[in-house]
């Protein structure tokens, strides 16, 4: 089985991932998996710019990360970054940085192609159970972004838009530089209205209305998990496949929006790095919910990480 190494950078967390990929089983045997919050995307959706400590704060995380790569051995490291840097003018300095710790570019990859590895990453392990009805709709909701993907075997359609839980935060929740707590309706309408419109574009190139099964990705989505569970702390395991009904997402999402900055931060399973911007990514969760009907969402652990392993492993054979 190749050993493969792959990192996601995106505008809210860095990820690493070392696995040995079997393709016989179709499983990722994971060795390492560990996420920074580093705030890449702190400030690009106003300045169009990395801000320095934004990027010093994803050079130390890359450092860490090229020791652990080093020690399991792997034979190939594949990054690729997402939202922040695309979006960013002086995402050379982020690409020099990256080539000088883990000697290898980061790949900017475009919202289709991001999509693409999320949908490879969730569903690759779904094939064969029959207790989830086809097609899937995969949401990767990020930082910056979100990305919608429906197939089956075969992706039948894919987009990128963005709203994301940082930049739907950054840009109606912060004044003065600090983030409004709680906020009010003005603020709440506002994310809506935003939500709403790229819901309409991303309408417009992936059929929504033909996914049967709802499977959400990434860092919202599996804290709205957790809450939902009552978890002690955050627990992947208890977390990956879970099933949270749209009754509950509901009910967490007008929780978290109501609460306080201290109420967000009590939470056993809350990671600090998402305190701030939790409550736009669960409206954002909620409101796909309720426009594709979905009576609930699976919840996933595995999302565009997994899928670039995957692809790095199928480069190898």
């Amino acid at each position: 089985m190749p050993r493969v190494a792959a990192i996601d950078c995106g505008t809210n967390s860095i990820r690493l991932l070392v696995a040995d990929a079997d393709p016989v089983t179709g499983e990722l045997v994971e060795l390492d998996r560990r996420m920074t919050i580093v705030r890449l995307g702190q400030g690009v959706d106003r300045t169009g710019r990395l801000a320095p400590e934004a990027l010093e704060r994803t050079f130390a995380a890359c450092r860490e990360y090229a020791g652990a790569i080093k020690e399991h051995g792997a034979e190939r490291l594949r990054f690729v970054a997402t939202s922040a840097s695309r979006d960013a003018e002086n995402r050379d300095e982020f690409v020099r940085g990256v080539l000088d710790i883990l000697g290898v570019e980061p790949e900017v990859i475009s919202g289709e192609q991001e999509a693409a590895f999320s949908f490879t990453g969730a569903t690759k392990e779904l094939t064969g159970r029959d207790d989830l009805a086809r097609p899937y709709l995969v949401v990767d909701i990020g930082g910056g972004s979100t990305e919608f993907v429906v197939g089956d075997e075969q992706v039948r359609g894919a987009r990128s838009v963005d709203i994301g839980c940082v930049r739907m935060t950054e840009r109606h929740l912060v004044r003065d530089g600090v983030v409004v707590d709680p906020p009010g309706d003005v603020e709440i309408a506002a994310i809506r209205a935003d939500i709403e419109a790229a819901l309409d574009l991303a309408e417009q190139s992936v059929p929504l209305g033909e996914a049967r099964t709802l499977v959400g990705l990434a860092g919202s989505v599996t804290t709205v998990s957790a809450i939902a569970q009552d978890l002690p702390a955050y627990d992947s395991e208890a977390i990956h496949h879970s099933r949270v009904s749209l009754d509950r997402v509901r009910e967490i999402t007008e929780v978290l929006l109501r609460s306080t900055h201290a109420e967000r931060a009590a939470i056993p399973s809350m990671h600090p790095g998402r305190v701030d911007v939790i409550g736009a990514g669960a409206l954002v969760l909620l409101s796909i919910m309720e426009r594709i009907g979905a009576a609930e969402v699976v919840v996933s652990e595995h999302d565009i990480l997994d899928g670039i392993a995957w692809k790095v492993a199928e480069d190898l054979q």
